[in-house]
């Protein structure tokens, strides 16, 4: 019977066959330990002399790194550790054995050695878990917004013009229409879909080619944006919040060995509760200039800014109504103080900063109109857009995270590049 490693504590006492690839080996003489993993988990395999035939044993001594294998024998319990099992290897056969010497060793290796063999380096412990616990935060969110009655929506990646017109786009040429560009975010899109659907949300790579080489950067990545009709700008931060703690609950719930695996301390991730803290620009600015920062009371919050006032707390942290002129030309201004917008960013809490970003829309053409010509952008292009706000305009809001951010802060990642399979950046383009 083959099953996989997660499904192993079913099959005690029972014989099954394990596939995958030899993840180590350490033994010598009459016993052997071969650590197998199978995509699923990794379990340790022991061979002994006597118990096996001097044929399987030969076998399993000659193993290398990342040979493949199907292994059977029986699961048995660990003697030392009650959620861990063993399994006594009683036949091998061996699918493909590696005469080369493995790449990656044990030793440690700098940043572009691991990058450069990324399709490798994906195959390590920790590497493993990231994508495990990537998998679960895409999966809850899908679970959440589908609960909270939003439909998925897909968005286009080609596009004729910028979604905020400030970010610099790939360009690339698109037969007889003249440029396009590679998609910065779905959310005009998104906006075209409520008024249809009511709630709706896209998931899906974007591009932004600033040529930044901060660990929060990458220049290809995963966004999730979301889009809500009748939604304002207070409702719009709850669903947020809500969309977070689920997220942090069921990595919590689901991917206890990998974020073991990672050491990743879960102390912090266990006081992810609502209602997250919730602050004004103008109060962070006073707040961050009374702890030495230079920013200014018109300034947006740098990454330095974040990370200062995301080590002070441990809770997630709205920051709201941001000077107009640092928000996009689309956020809906606030009625109290139209130099401000109803918008927000979700900072995340232990320095790791800006994990989601929102605001209310302009509901109202002709504002919008303005803006779209103070911001000197090209009105044809957007005339699609402000048709939105013609027929059947409503009061609406929306939010989009960057997943590769949300993955980073929950595994305790220093560099988001090793929240995706294969991370493109200014100067790295391969493998």
């Amino acid at each position: 019977m083959t099953v996989f490693i997660k499904d192993i504590k079913d099959y005690v006492g029972k014989y099954v066959t394990i596939q995958g690839w030899m993840y180590n080996k350490r033994g010598s003489g009459k016993i052997l330990f071969l650590e197998l993993r199978d995509g699923t988990g990794l379990i340790q395999g022991i061979a002994v002399q006597g118990s096996v035939s001097d044929e399987i044993f030969a076998k399993c001594d000659s193993l290398t790194i990342e040979s493949a294998v199907k292994v059977t024998g029986e699961i048995t319990a660990h003697p030392k550790h009650e959620d861990l099992f063993e399994l006594q290897i009683k036949d091998i056969e061996i699918v493909f054995l590696n005469t080369d010497e493995y790449p990656i060793s044990k030793k440690d290796h700098g940043p572009d050695f691991l990058l450069n063999n990324r399709h490798l380096w994906l195959r390590s412990k920790k590497q493993w878990a990231i994508q495990k616990i990537r998998n679960t935060i895409i999966n809850a969110t899908y679970e959440y917004l589908n609960k909270s009655g939003f439909t998925k929506f897909d968005s286009p990646i080609l596009t004729p013009n910028a979604c905020e017109g400030t970010t610099e786009l790939f360009e690339v040429e698109y037969f007889d229409e003249g440029s396009a560009y590679l998609s910065q975010s779905g959310q005009l899109y998104l906006e075209a879909g409520i008024y249809s659907l009511g709630r709706c949300f896209d998931f899906g790579p974007v591009f932004r080619a600033e040529k930044s080489k901060t660990r929060r950067h990458l220049t290809e990545f995963w966004m999730m944006d979301a889009e809500a009709a009748f939604v304002e700008h207070e409702e719009n931060m709850k669903i947020q919040e809500g969309l977070v703690v689920y997220i942090v609950k069921k990595v919590l719930a689901e991917n206890k060995k990998e974020l073991d695996c990672l050491e990743r301390d879960i102390e912090p991730l266990k006081k992810i509760e609502a209602p997250f803290i919730r602050k004004t620009h103008a109060e962070v600015v006073k707040e961050l200039q009374e702890m030495g920062s230079d920013i200014g009371e018109r300034d947006d919050l740098g990454a330095d800014d974040e990370t200062i006032l995301t080590k002070k707390y441990d809770k997630p942290i709205f920051v709201e109504k941001y000077p107009a002129e640092v928000k996009a030309f689309y956020m809906k201004r606030d009625p109290q103080d139209e130099s401000v917008v109803l918008g927000s960013d979700l900072l995340a809490p232990e320095g790791y900063g800006e994990i989601i970003g929102g605001s209310q829309r302009e509901d109202n053409y002709d504002i919008l109109l303005g803006r779209i010509k103070g911001h000197k952008l090209p009105e044809d292009a957007f005339a699609w857009y402000l048709d939105l706000r013609k027929y059947g305009s409503v009061p609406h809001s929306g939010f989009g995270y960057g997943l590769e951010r949300l993955t980073a802060w929950i595994c305790g990642t220093s560099h988001i590049r090793e929240t995706i399979p294969f991370p493109r950046m200014i100067s790295r383009l391969t493998p």
